[in-house]
């Protein structure tokens, strides 16, 4: 017991050491030539004793210390969580619906801005869901679908007139496209073989955009048209006038509803016979080959599907912006959806939402600390994958591959 006490503390102090070496340049190493070090030490003397606290209770905890504690607190909570028990899940859910339906009725710009990211996000997690969580390949090139679907609205509303909801549907369309014509050539490989070349397809793409200039204005980006709803109006007689969409809090219930809608595609997805055979594909392709499926076919779909959300997320991410340009589609984007999707729980609906509400939210929540907050922010992510690598909220059905068994 002492000795594993030691190696935990020293490697705590090995950390800290670790981490004051990668402030101190960060922090006080001035412009004009100034170095200082009463910076970076005030913040690493806090994160120090703020990590220091968290050890030893994590320590106690593992040591039963906290148990006579938590064995009360069960058996007074016992009565409440049993009430709460009985109460159906369809009532929470429409509690939730109400909530998010008031919620820009009583919040100010900057939240309506925050939440319609949020949903974008969760809208691009649910699509890469889809070929991660439930079918088991890797796609480091996700994003690439979200900015076909953004250039897709951008190119048809300007150069042909379309309307944001015609254009909707071609979005996903051509998303899906897209993703066979980049999966047909690549599912055929596995593992970090997939990764790589769903990387530089991602890649392609992106370079695709950023220089086809008769059509994508390359670098220097697209107009997009806002979003427009038809409504009656009385003025000057009885007519039916196409109204744009600039408000925040319109835009919100347009991705509130699309996040619905795609949440539930998801969802029947996963508890389909092609859910089925994904999971299949995900614990032991081998296996589902041999017990009849068609393992190709069904990766190729599952590709076409995550594709079609991530282009329909894309067409609203153009019209609420007014712009698309191609360096908002870079690699980053792709690993930033990925974080979601495994900081959530992969193949889990509920872990997807709050993963995309840590990712994208917190940040935001903490920005009055701009110094540090991406410091706070990915040593918090570290710590969470660290207790629960299976994510916020695991996937009731996850099963183990094979080859992670070997």
């Amino acid at each position: 017991m002492t000795h594993v006490f030691k190696t935990i503390w020293f490697k705590f102090a090995f950390a800290m050491v670790w981490l004051y070496f990668l402030l101190w340049p960060l922090m006080d190493l001035n412009s004009d030539g100034t170095i200082t070090f009463d910076k970076s030490f005030a913040v690493w003397i806090r994160i120090v004793v703020v990590v220091a606290v968290l050890l030893t209770l994590y320590r106690l905890k593992k040591r039963g210390t906290f148990e006579p504690v938590a064995n009360g607190v069960h058996r007074v909570t016992a009565p409440l969580r049993s009430r709460l028990g009985l109460v159906p899940g369809w009532v929470w859910l429409l509690l939730i619906f109400a909530f998010m339906l008031a919620l820009p009725q009583f919040t100010e710009r900057r939240v309506h801005d925050v939440v319609i990211s949020v949903l974008i996000y969760v809208c691009l997690g649910m699509g890469l869901n889809i070929v991660i969580g439930l079918c088991g390949l890797l796609d480091l090139g996700y994003i690439a679908f979200y900015g076909v679907g953004a250039y897709t609205y951008a190119l048809c509303a300007l150069y042909f007139g379309l309307p944001f909801w015609l254009c909707l549907p071609l979005a996903g369309i051509f998303a899906a496209i897209a993703g066979c014509i980049i999966g047909y050539p690549t599912l055929r490989m596995r593992g970090d073989y997939l990764a790589i070349v769903t990387l530089g397809f991602g890649e392609i793409v992106r370079i695709i955009l950023n220089n086809w200039m008769s059509l994508t204005n390359g670098p220097n980006g697209v107009s997009a048209k806002p979003m427009t709803v038809w409504a009656p109006v009385f003025e000057g007689g009885f007519h039916i006038e196409a109204i744009p969409l600039r408000n925040l809090a319109d835009l919100y219930y347009v991705i509130f509803f699309l996040a619905i809608l795609i949440i539930i595609g998801v969802h029947r997805l996963n508890f389909s016979r092609v859910g089925r055979a994904w999971e299949a594909i995900r614990e032991d392709e081998t296996a589902a080959e041999l017990m009849g499926v068609n393992t190709y076919m069904f990766k190729l779909m599952a590709y076409a599907m995550g594709a079609m959300f991530g282009g329909i997320a894309g067409a609203f991410f153009a019209a609420r912006m007014g712009f698309v340009a191609p360096e908002s589609f870079s690699f980053m984007e792709s690993a930033l959806v990925l974080s979601i999707v495994v900081l959530g729980g992969m193949a889990s609906i509920p872990g997807i939402i709050m993963g995309a509400v840590a990712i994208i939210a917190l940040p935001e929540v903490f920005r009055e600390f701009s110094e540090y907050r991406m410091l706070a922010f990915g040593g918090a992510m570290t710590i969470m994958m660290l207790v629960r690598p299976a994510g916020l909220i695991p996937a009731k059905r996850m099963g183990e591959r094979g080859e992670e068994k070997e």
